[in-house]
């Protein structure tokens, strides 16, 4: 790719207020963010990243990004590059987070960054993002083909912005970032008006895609390739769906204020849109330092605060889930030390204790200084899918999932990213996740199974993960 023309990008910084008067928003200043945000909702790729008020996992940002200029498409065997100008597309014999980096990402290697203020602490402000969905791995690994693969939303879509606008949670500050030096009012009455939905409401009743009888009969022919030595953990799934009407926006934002999770996002694609409450990070590459924290190991949460304490308890002193995590803890450090500098891959944190609104985690922290000769989306190419959400070895137990799961993941177990022209990287796996396509939702819960995993145990454990999800959505129709 030739190199990229140097593009302005002028960054202006408002408070709350001063955009609730602008843009005539009645509400409270701490949600104004989001009723921007609902202002584009539903345009064409639009994204959002979003803390949802919670601290966690050093959350201070929220991005979203809308109108991009291009988009890298993959699906099948297919990779497309996507020109949102002409419309036209171009078929490209790359690999999607290959495509991203000659395509997009070099569009935006040059940035002159131009404002009176300092932003040097603001993540992102022009470059990609979107999302890989778990089949994404599809394109990178030979995998067989046994799930059923029912879905319209591409495995892999990714976008090159060049707007964004970034809410400082500490300082209450919004910085609008464009590259055309447009007003932010100019812009969002530019955009072409999209009609939005009214309310939002299941018209059917979840359903599993497995009986427990079903989910169980799997965990036995897992247990039987642990003591074959196929496997040491295999993370098995069962996806629910519900029809649904209205507004997909309106079902996120209930969702968001139920969970609090650190990496919730909403997507909207042509084919369907991505709402997830995910708390868990997969990598993140800042200054060069890489992180990722996977989670493995869940307990319940309650509202009694003794029996809430004694779940915590149990799971942090549970063998089995500290074994659990210990193996995915090894499969992340082998994964991020190719891309790191010799010695440099820790373990600052083994076995933490996080809560969230519906259950307690057990999660580590590994990091690792990326290699001058590597780039984020390399590590995030190479790592896909992580290991905390396949099993060990990885692409054995992949195997596995796509014999025993009724169909393929999708957006489950899969990723939504963002990558700044600075090359500051940040992602997800989407666990809590809703795929809405069709009318139709489809969410999914999982867990790793191990030798000593007790089916039953294992089966509630999933119904517990989902408990502030399907519940919340049913709700909604009252």
């Amino acid at each position: 790719m030739p190199h990229a023309d140097t593009i302005n990008v002028h960054v202006t910084r408002f408070t709350q207020q001063e955009l609730a008067n602008e843009f005539a928003l009645d509400c409270d200043n701490t949600i104004v963010f989001n009723r921007l945000f609902e202002q584009i909702s539903a345009q064409p790729y639009a994204i959002l990243f979003d803390t949802s008020g919670s601290s966690k996992s050093d959350g201070r940002f929220n991005i979203m990004a809308f109108s991009p200029t291009a988009v890298i498409e993959a699906k099948g065997e297919q990779t497309e590059l996507i020109d949102l100008h002409t419309s036209s597309r171009q078929r490209l014999n790359m690999l999607p987070f290959e495509a991203v980096q000659a395509h997009l990402h070099a569009k935006v290697e040059s940035i002159v960054v131009k404002a009176t203020f300092d932003t040097t602490h603001l993540p992102f402000i022009v470059g990609v993002a979107g999302m890989a969905g778990y089949d994404t791995g599809r394109f990178y690994e030979t995998l067989p083909s046994m799930a059923q693969n029912d879905y319209s939303t591409p495995d892999f879509t990714v976008g090159l912005y060049l707007y964004s606008l970034i809410e400082d949670t500490q300082t209450g500050y919004i910085y609008f970032c464009s590259a055309d030096n447009r007003s932010l009012s100019q812009v969002f009455k530019s955009l072409k008006q999209v009609p939005t939905p009214e309310g939002f409401k299941l018209t059917s009743p979840f359903e599993s895609n497995l009986s427990k009888d079903a989910y169980e009969t799997c965990l036995a022919k897992i247990s039987a390739y642990l003591r074959a030595g196929d496997c040491y953990q295999v993370n098995m799934a069962q996806r629910f769906s519900a029809a649904f009407e209205g507004s997909m926006w309106q079902a996120y934002c209930e969702l968001r204020n139920q969970n609090q999770a650190p990496f919730s996002a909403y997507y909207n694609l042509p084919q369907g849109c991505i709402a997830s409450i995910s708390p868990e990070r997969f990598l993140r590459v800042k200054n060069k330092v890489v992180e990722t924290k996977p989670i493995k190991g869940t307990r319940p949460r309650f509202n009694d605060v003794e029996k809430d304490e004694a779940s915590a308890q149990s799971l942090l002193n549970a063998e089995k889930d500290r074994a659990e995590n210990l193996m995915i803890v090894d499969l992340l450090r082998n994964d991020v030390s190719k891309h790191c500098k010799p010695h440099t891959v820790k373990v600052p944190a083994l076995f933490a204790l996080e809560s969230y609104e519906a259950v307690h985690h057990l999660v580590s922290t590994v990091t690792g200084e990326l290699n001058d000769a590597s780039s984020p989306l390399a590590l995030l190419a190479s790592a896909f899918p992580g290991g905390s959400i396949t099993g060990a070895p990885k692409i054995r137990a992949m195997e596995v999932i796509d014999e025993l799961e009724p169909h393929r993941r999708h957006i489950y177990c899969g990723s939504v990213f963002y990558m700044g022209y600075r090359e500051d990287m940040d992602s997800s796996i989407c666990i809590r996740t809703v795929l809405a396509e069709n009318n139709r939702l489809h969410c999914w819960a999982g867990g790793g199974i191990v030798l000593d995993s007790v089916p039953s145990e294992e089966y509630q454990e999933t119904l517990d993960k989902v408990s502030k999800i399907l519940p919340v959505l049913a709700m909604m129709n009252q």
